[in-house]
């Protein structure tokens, strides 16, 4: 599938515009990029096998972890483009799983972790 960095970009801020106004507060200064693939080296560090992929990743000090310390680099999220585009099979199946890859991430930030994730049907 084929979409614009504009039109990608229009549906990750789609996205973000179902996050419920409470959470909002708690998302300010945590900058959602989007980048065309996951690095190798990071796949290889997070152990993802090779038939498989990442679609966005966390990165950063999450919320229930208490005040970052100095040196921690601070929250982000990181959306991957290429996987999403070769995976998705129409607009309407892209805008859902960037939905999904961004509610996953930002449940990240909130503490929630994979195997959570996984119980409330986000994995």
């Amino acid at each position: 599938m084929h979409l614009s960095d504009r039109a990608f970009r229009r549906l990750v801020d789609e996205a973000l515009g179902r996050i419920p106004e409470a959470f909002r507060p708690y998302l300010d200064g945590v900058p959602v990029v989007i980048e065309d693939w996951a690095p190798d080296a990071l796949l290889d560090e997070m152990g993802v096998p090779e038939d498989d992929t990442l679609y966005g990743l966390y990165s950063g000090h999450a919320l229930t972890e208490g005040p970052p310390e100095p040196g921690d680099l601070p929250p982000r999220i990181t959306i991957f483009r290429g996987p999403l585009l070769e995976d998705c099979v129409d607009e309407e199946d892209l805008r859902e799983e960037i939905a999904t890859t961004v509610i996953h991430e930002i449940a990240h930030h909130f503490g929630i972790d994979e195997a959570r994730l996984e119980e409330l049907g986000w994995g």
